[in-house]
């Protein structure tokens, strides 16, 4: 959801987690990000999809944490992720004809271009699909990432 966060938001945002976060505690940020720093989204996408939504950049995420939290680990899927698209899509379409009395050939044909659009945006790697672990102090030992 830090998709719609804003990117004024950002900072308040980890201000929060941290107050919230147990000292010895750990923060999962799972977020699609971009590669540049934006403060607004596509406008197709805006107005069809997800309003009010923006991809964060690394340089976004790093000044909202910063004086807050340690990085332990981040970690990019943004490769593996258009299989996950292509899944939703394979729902979508085996599904639609039990949805499709609630919605018009509009909509079908929109979350359809939406969908595949994404899987060539991570392919191209416009698109990256982050999980960034954060700590309040460092982990004494360093954090061990599973992968």
């Amino acid at each position: 959801m830090f998709e719609h966060v804003g990117y004024k938001n950002y900072r308040t945002y980890m201000e929060v987690v941290h107050k919230a976060l147990k000292n010895d505690g750990l923060f999962l940020l799972h977020t699609i990000g971009g590669n540049r720093s934006v403060h607004s989204t596509d406008p197709w996408i805006e107005k069809y999809i997800f309003p009010n939504s923006m991809l964060p950049s690394i340089n976004q995420i790093s000044k909202s944490i910063e004086g807050l939290f340690v990085m332990e680990d981040w970690h990019n899927f943004g490769t593996d992720y258009d299989k996950t698209l292509l899944s939703w899509h394979e729902n979508f379409e085996n599904g639609w004809d039990k949805i499709k009395s609630n919605y018009n050939e509009r909509f079908y044909r929109m979350w359809k271009c939406y969908l595949l659009a994404c899987v060539g945006s991570f392919r191209a790697r416009k698109n990256q699909l982050w999980q960034i672990v954060l700590s309040k102090k460092g982990v004494p030992q360093g954090y061990k990432s599973i992968r």
